[in-house]
């Protein structure tokens, strides 16, 4: 049985979160302020920590460094008013584990207490038996010598053969999908389909039916019955990726499906029951979605059951010689000029690279320099690195503003360089910048870049032209 510390100086608040746990099947103890709160951590073994912000005398973020000090690893989990979400950040900042916005419901504490019991689980298993077997985890085409993605391959392992939710978090390029596929293969769904959909790729107003199908005479042009994406995955796993970009009224219906494994096609009227697994992935901050009402809270918590965030490239860089040596053989394999590996200095020169594309990156200039290389090993000048955005940013810091640009000027560069990056997707851009997607195309229109119009052409028409 769990047990858990309550902190919480509001006697009404304390007694419902008692009698809330306990119906639930934990045990608890419970202290109005922190100070009785870190005795009882001194005196007692405890599984996760619940806890006010706002307490008398001591702080809750106070609180919060005494009890990792007592108990490293102890799961604390803040609750805060929505006028104090920085304080919440400031607290995920020092080791608490995750936070909920007052006022809140029992049923979404719940499940917030349960997912990270489970993740805390799940860390000392993997941390048991690594120390126990020195185990290093492995799968087909997945480069993992590094200890960051050992540690994604190891909650790979053993969230595998469950049922649970999976979101998976890194910048674009990391491999998400690789590590969605491992999880589908590793599951016991493995023999049942894999359907992948990137909702960024589809329009807002097609999503919906991508994802959940019509019935025939949903609306103009829907002539037969087409089953959605979650149908198709029966029996199997559902990856989508770009999350954090599926609109709020599809969110809803995310949420039914996750919750009660039912939905409607559009424009039908038969309920339909389907068991699919859902591995979701995002490049965004999903928590800065919560605060500024894009992303549903219930929904959130319901996606992030299980998170696995696989680092950047330029934090695993131990991954990259192997990588090289794989991309190579693919690429020679399906081109005829032979390339048998790569020379020092080459390779030395992608280790210190920063790739701001990550893997994607690494395997397109590779597959570049294996295209155009006229010798059986590739030496550093085969090796085409974009620099443009470091110096850049050096010439920015040293000069304020780059030579003989104004902020205007400057301001327009930036956009084309997020276009640039995000081969034309609106979405991608807008986030690379900090913008909205209606602020992106207010810019676009000052700078005369239809919004209606092929982005990717038209940045590399422009980019091509400086």
């Amino acid at each position: 049985m769990p047990t858990i510390l309550i902190v919480e100086d509001e006697a009404k608040m304390r007694r419902l979160l008692e009698l809330s746990l306990a119906d639930d099947g934990f045990a608890t103890f419970s202290a109005a302020h922190a100070e009785a709160g870190l005795q009882l951590l001194r005196q007692n073994v405890v599984d996760l920590v619940v806890t006010d912000l706002k307490l008398p005398g001591m702080g809750g973020l106070e609180f919060l460094h005494n009890a990792k000090q007592i108990q490293p690893t102890l799961p604390v989990i803040v609750m805060t008013a929505f006028g104090t979400v920085e304080t919440a950040v400031e607290a995920m900042k020092a080791g608490a584990s995750d936070y909920v916005l007052k006022p809140f419901s029992l049923a979404e504490m719940l499940m917030v207490i349960r997912k990270e019991l489970d993740v805390s689980q799940l860390r000392e298993e993997n941390r048991t038996l690594h120390e126990a077997l020195g185990r290093r985890y492995s799968h087909p085409n997945i480069i993992a010598n590094s200890p960051r993605m050992q540690e994604a391959l190891a909650i790979v392992e053993r969230v595998a053969p469950g049922n649970s939710t999976v979101l998976l978090g890194g910048e674009t390029g990391v491999g998400k999908d690789m590590i969605a596929r491992a999880i589908h293969e590793k599951s016991r769904r493995a023999s049942g389909p894999f359907i992948k959909i990137n909702s960024t790729a589809i329009p807002e107003n097609l999503l919906e039916s991508e994802l959940f199908g019509y019935d025939k005479g949903a609306f103009t042009g829907a002539v037969a019955n087409k089953p959605g994406k979650f149908e198709l995955a029966d029996k199997g796993t559902l990856f989508l990726d770009e999350i954090g970009d599926v609109p709020l009224a599809t969110q809803v219906k995310l949420l039914r499906v996750l919750q009660e494994r039912e939905f409607e096609r559009l424009g039908g009227t038969r309920t339909l029951k389907v068991d699919v697994r859902l591995i979701a992935a995002t490049n965004r901050d999903l928590r800065a979605a919560l605060e500024d009402g894009t992303f549903r809270q219930d929904l959130y918590y319901r996606l992030n059951v299980v998170p696995i965030d696989i680092a950047p490239l330029r934090e695993r860089k131990e991954d990259i010689p192997e990588m090289v040596k794989l991309f190579v053989a693919r690429s020679s394999a399906s081109s005829e000029n032979l390339v048998t590996g790569v020379s020092p200095d080459a390779l030395r020169m992608l280790v210190q690279y920063h790739w701001p594309g990550n893997v994607r990156e690494l395997q397109n200039v590779i597959e570049r320099a294996c295209a155009l290389a006229s010798h059986p090993i590739l030496t550093a000048d085969d090796i085409k690195l974009d620099d443009r955005q470091q110096s850049k940013k050096t010439t920015l810091t040293d000069g304020f503003l780059p030579t003989g640009f104004t902020l205007e000027q400057w301001e327009d560069e930036m956009i084309r360089e997020a276009l640039h990056r995000a081969n034309g997707n609106k979405s991608q851009a807008a986030r690379l910048l900090g913008l909205s997607r209606n602020a992106l195309r207010y810019r676009l229109s000052k700078i005369g870049i239809p919004d209606d119009a092929d982005l990717g052409a038209e940045n590399d028409s422009q980019g091509s032209g400086e």
